[in-house]
């Protein structure tokens, strides 16, 4: 129970002192009782609130502990059990594990931007919907992100209306696993016209089938985004190979079918 006193009485000190002798805000102080997380030991009858050494050292606990980056929450939480070196330990291992996530996110937020940057010298236009895009892709760490910029604005607004970030992700989860298929039986030599090599051709025509959706006229400008003359990282270097693997197979395979849907195209 908080004792009262009719004047302040030596070793106490009103909350302007504590906050000047701490450097913290008498509004901090406020908020810090109201929270209930440092509630001063006294008051004086003219409702003065009153603060010992006592609370001089858990609110030195609480400004280190923010400053380490916990939240008030977890300070609350934490003010109540740290009586051993072991219990601080603790606290200090889990603060480092979450500081250690801050500092990757961190990490992969800078990457993004100085790769973005190099993508927009490279661009050589402003187009914000298609940094936006870039940076989305990046964040989803989808390493075909370099494909964007090839897209013209037509067919990035195809992509916008049939895939959602979910949906989108999934369609180049299943796109890098048949490339990775596909560059395992270049590396075998498999013949373009046997059977192994013909079912994975299928399979690449119909997801190529499901991004268009069965809209030939996109064909062209597919052919040409595919097109990569000079690989600039390493999904790049991947899809040369499967294009040079896949262009023989799949003329064996319009061959079987009677149909090129280039030519037709």
């Amino acid at each position: 129970m908080m004792a009262k006193f009719r004047a302040i009485p030596e070793g106490f000190m009103t909350v302007g002192e504590v906050a000047k002798k701490m450097g913290v805000t008498v509004r901090t102080l406020q908020y810090y009782d109201k929270e209930e997380l440092l509630s001063p030991s006294a008051e004086s009858e003219g409702g003065r609130r009153l603060y010992t050494d006592k609370d001089l050292v858990l609110l030195h606990q609480i400004i280190s502990m923010k400053s380490l980056g916990f939240s008030l929450t977890d300070i609350k939480e934490k003010l109540i059990s740290l009586k051993t070196p072991d219990d601080v330990a603790n606290a200090l291992t889990e603060q480092a594990d979450a500081i250690r996530i801050n500092i990757k996110q961190l990490k992969d937020s800078l990457a993004a931007i100085e790769q973005l940057k190099t993508e927009v010298l490279q661009m050589q236009t402003v187009n914000f919907k298609k940094y936006a895009d870039i940076i989305v892709n990046l964040q989803m760490k989808n390493e075909s992100y370099s494909l964007i910029k090839r897209f013209d604005d037509d067919t990035l607004d195809h992509i916008r209306s049939r895939f959602d970030k979910k949906s989108g992700v999934d369609f180049m989860d299943r796109f890098n696993r048949l490339s990775d298929e596909i560059v395992k039986l270049q590396k075998e030599k498999v013949p373009a016209e046997s059977e192994q090599c013909q079912q994975v051709v299928q399979e690449y025509w119909s997801l190529i089938m499901e991004f268009t959706n069965g809209d030939m006229t996109m064909l062209p400008k597919l052919m040409e985004v595919g097109n990569i003359d000079t690989a600039t990282n390493a999904w790049e270097e991947k899809q040369k190979i499967v294009n040079s693997y896949l262009e023989p197979a799949l003329q064996v395979y319009f061959s079987r079918l009677g149909t090129n849907p280039f030519e037709e195209v």
